[in-house]
Order: C-alpha cells, then sequence, then structure tokens
C-alpha cells in the first residue's frame, strides 16, 4: 500500500464530480495504451514498468559506483541539463539538511551541478572551489553534444585533468549514456571512464529512476532502494487492475483536464516545505515539455508558501481566474519544534504557546486552501506521509503516470519535445556553426530589418 493521498473535493464547487469522471474510459484506454506500449511515443514508455524491472544487480552496481564516489571525492560534479539534473537535484534537495553547506558535519560529498546553464560566471566559481577539493565527475547525456552539458563538461574534464593528471581523472569521471551511439559513449569507450546506460526507451524528464538519478542521489548518501520501493508501489497501485475511482494518477490527469477544458489554463503548484522547491521544478518540466504543443497544454507553474503568500499570494487570490492550484502536503515532520512562551508577549503569539511550528504551518495550508477556494481558485491537495525516499518514490511516480495520462487525455505526444530544437538552431546559426550557414544568412537578414 502506498501512503500517498489524493484529495480532489476542491475541485467540485468549479466542474461537478460527473465531469471528472467523465474521462473515466477515456483515461483507463490511455492507461492501457502506456503499459501495453500503443499510444503516441510508445517508443518512450518504458519509465511504465520501470521500477519493477531493477535488478538487485543493476542496484549493487549503482551502489557500487557511489560508495567509490564517496570514498574519494569532498564534491561531486554532476553535469547535465533538464531531465538529466532536476530529477536527481530534486531528491538531494528534498532529502539534504537545509543547511548543509555550513554543518560542521558532513559524511557524505556535496552534489553539485553544472551543465545546465551557459553560465562563465557560474563555472568560473565552481572551479574555483573545486581548486581546493578532492571532486569527482558524473557526466550524463543521451549524445554528448548537447550544448550546456557538453560546454561544460570538456572544461570541468580539462580543469580535473590539469589538478590529478588524466590517468588519474579517468578514474574520477563516469558517464550515463547511450549504450552504443553518441559523442560521449565514444570518450567513455575511450577513456576508459567507468559509465552506465540510459534506456533508449526511457526520456530525460521520465529518467529518474534510471542511473540518470540513481546515481547521483546514492553518491549523496540517500537509500535508493527505498526510493525505488516507494515507486514500485505506486506502479502497482496505478496498474491496470486498479479500478478507476482509487486509481490516484487516473483520477488526478482527469481533474485537471476537466479544469482545463472548463477555463483553468494555469496550474500552480503549491510547497510548505522549502526542501521541495526543485521537486517543483521537476515537476514544471514534466508538464510543460510533455503537454505544451499543438497549441495546447496546461501552464505548469510553482509557488513556496508560506513565503510566496507575501508576494504571489496577492495574484491567486484575486487575480486572472484562470488557475487552479496543487499543493503538496507533508503529514509528518523530521523534528519536533514547540513555540516557548513569553512573559511580554510583545509579539502577540503566546496564544501559541506549547503547540508545534508544523501546527501553525498546517493551518496556514489549510487556511490558504479555503481563500483560495472562496476566491475562485480550484484546488487539489496530495498529502505524502513523510519527507523521505519511500514518500518521494511514490510521488515521483505518480507524477510521471498521471503525466502520460494527461498528454494522451490532451491529445498531445507527452513524450516528445520538438519545439525545443527551434532556439539551438538559430543559437548555432548566430554562433556561425559549420553546417548551419543557410540559417545564419537568414537571421542576418532579419536582424537587417
Amino acid at each position: 500500500m502506498v501512503g500517498l493521498k489524493l484529495d480532489i473535493t476542491n475541485v467540485f464547487p468549479f466542474v461537478s464530480k460527473e465531469k471528472v469522471f467523465i474521462y473515466k474510459d477515456e483515461a483507463l484506454r490511455h492507461l492501457k495504451a502506456l503499459h501495453n506500449k500503443t499510444g503516441a511515443g510508445s517508443d518512450f514508455t518504458g519509465w511504465v514498468d520501470l521500477p519493477s524491472r531493477i535488478t538487485e544487480e543493476n542496484i549493487r552496481d549503482i551502489e557500487e559506483s557511489a560508495s567509490y564516489l564517496r570514498k574519494i571525492s569532498d564534491i561531486v560534479v554532476v553535469v547535465g541539463i533538464g531531465g538529466s539534473y532536476l530529477g536527481a537535484k530534486a531528491i538531494i534537495t528534498a532529502l539534504s539538511h537545509n543547511f548543509e553547506y555550513i554543518t560542521c558535519k558532513k559524511e557524505n560529498p556535496s552534489v553539485l551541478f553544472a551543465g545546465q546553464n551557459i553560465g562563465e560566471d557560474y563555472l568560473v566559481e565552481l572551479m574555483q572551489i573545486l581548486d581546493k577539493k578532492d571532486y569527482s565527475i558524473i557526466v550524463i547525456s543521451k549524445s554528448g553534444t548537447t550544448t550546456e552539458p557538453a560546454l561544460a563538461f570538456r572544461i570541468l574534464k580539462k580543469h580535473l585533468e590539469n589538478k590529478v593528471g588524466i590517468t588519474e581523472s579517468r578514474k574520477r569521471i563516469i558517464a550515463i549514456t547511450d549504450k552504443k551511439r553518441g559523442a560521449l559513449r565514444t570518450m567513455a569507450d575511450q577513456s576508459g571512464y567507468k559509465s552506465f546506460i540510459i534506456p533508449d526507451d526511457t526520456g530525460g524528464r521520465y529518467s529518474v529512476l534510471t542511473p540518470v538519478g540513481l546515481l547521483p542521489i546514492s553518491t549523496a548518501g540517500f537509500q535508493i532502494r527505498d526510493f525505488i520501493n516507494g515507486a514500485r508501489a505506486m506502479e502497482k497501485e496505478t496498474g491496470l487492475d486498479i479500478p478507476y475511482e482509487k486509481n490516484l494518477s487516473a483520477i488526478y490527469a482527469s481533474a485537471r483536464n476537466a479544469l482545463y477544458r472548463n477555463g483553468k489554463t494555469t496550474e500552480i503548484l503549491a510547497n510548505y516545505n522549502n526542501k521541495l522547491i526543485y521537486l517543483s521544478e521537476w515537476w514544471k518540466q514534466l508538464y510543460g515539455e510533455s503537454e505544451g504543443k499543438e497549441h495546447k497544454g496546461i501552464f505548469p507553474a510553482s509557488v513556496n508558501f508560506t513565503a510566496d503568500l507575501h508576494s504571489m499570494g496577492q495574484y491567486i487570490q484575486e487575480g486572472t481566474r484562470n488557475l487552479f492550484e496543487i499543493v503538496i502536503s507533508i503529514a509528518e515532520t523530521n523534528y519536533t519544534l514547540k513555540i516557548s512562551e513569553d512573559e511580554k508577549d510583545l509579539d502577540q503569539l503566546n496564544f501559541l504557546a506549547q503547540r508545534r511550528v508544523d501546527e501553525v504551518n498546517k493551518m496556514a495550508e489549510l487556511g490558504t486552501i479555503l481563500a483560495h477556494v472562496d476566491g475562485g481558485v480550484p484546488n487539489i491537495r496530495i498529502e505524502i506521509s513523510k519527507l523521505n525516499e519511500y514518500s518521494l518514490g511514490e510521488l515521483i511516480y505518480f507524477f510521471e503516470k498521471a503525466c502520460g495520462i494527461s498528454g494522451y487525455l490532451l491529445g498531445v505526444n507527452p513524450f516528445n519535445q520538438p519545439g525545443v530544437e527551434t532556439y539551438k538552431k538559430n543559437m548555432f546559426a548566430l554562433l556561425k556553426k559549420p553546417g548551419f550557414e543557410e540559417e545564419t544568412r537568414r537571421i542576418n537578414e532579419r536582424l537587417r530589418r
């Protein structure tokens, strides 16, 4: 059984239960298409049964490599972009100490990221840190030629070679890439890097449960077995044999599509724990890249409460009524902290004395939900039992399965991303990359107008 709970009660004031459940047959048909690999983009649905296919051998190989990196490294730099970094970043951030970089005791290496931007200052400042530390690199790319990670890896590889020598550097680089093809595969084979495979049937934004996510997470010192088991539980609980009324991913996909067709075109993911900021970023990529095509799609946005209640809260409460909200709530915190009593009570908080800080946070959550619903914002609430590996495995798989169903309900292929190539062609043309002469001419003419 999974601990994740889904509450769509606060959708029904805006669209009836009947209008949500009208998607039952269609959602189940799309669920079947995901499992049977008969829908659009079916070549990239290997993630659907991935949790149950991960073997003990797979896990042990990842854990052994992670253990090796931990022994030799103060820092491990993960080079990747999009799904090649966001999943790992989301889980590591969610499980890490809020102030890990200044805590006195740190048993595991810090996991830093590069290749997720084209930032000169970022890379220089990163290398300033790496100059003083023992470090290793996990480079993640299917092709090895994606500009941002390829550029960062070229620079960091040279930096590492200069620091420890070519022979030692090759022991400190692990490549996660295609099984047979691509520049990074060739480089890994020629240099003798330890390597892991990105499955052909799993796209980047669905790859958290492949070595793409599992190796960095394990390297950071977290339990990937628990993470995988949480995903396995959710895979089972959203399977073909689960009735629609109990299939959490199918219900969420149906509810958000019912709202979308009722004019709610922007979905805001809200959390009440700062550690979920990058979970929100991962979620935005998953849904934005999967659904935003053919001039369709729900726009995914995110807020971090209660902080953003003092900035974005006004807009959500009284702005354009094209919004709906999804809240991630955590039932049990990792720590207990009670509010003390103050003799003078100048801040007028003695009424909270001996109550937990988390109770205040939970009441802020409930009060905000009620206010936003009254203000015309439908709400979907997801509760996970605790912020740990198992619950995050449940949550990740829940969102992935729901995204596949939801994309099919929208009538798009949720597993391609044709639009992201446009900026690359323009960038290559502006940089005068060989082979882009015609695009360069076209852009220069446009800029002269």
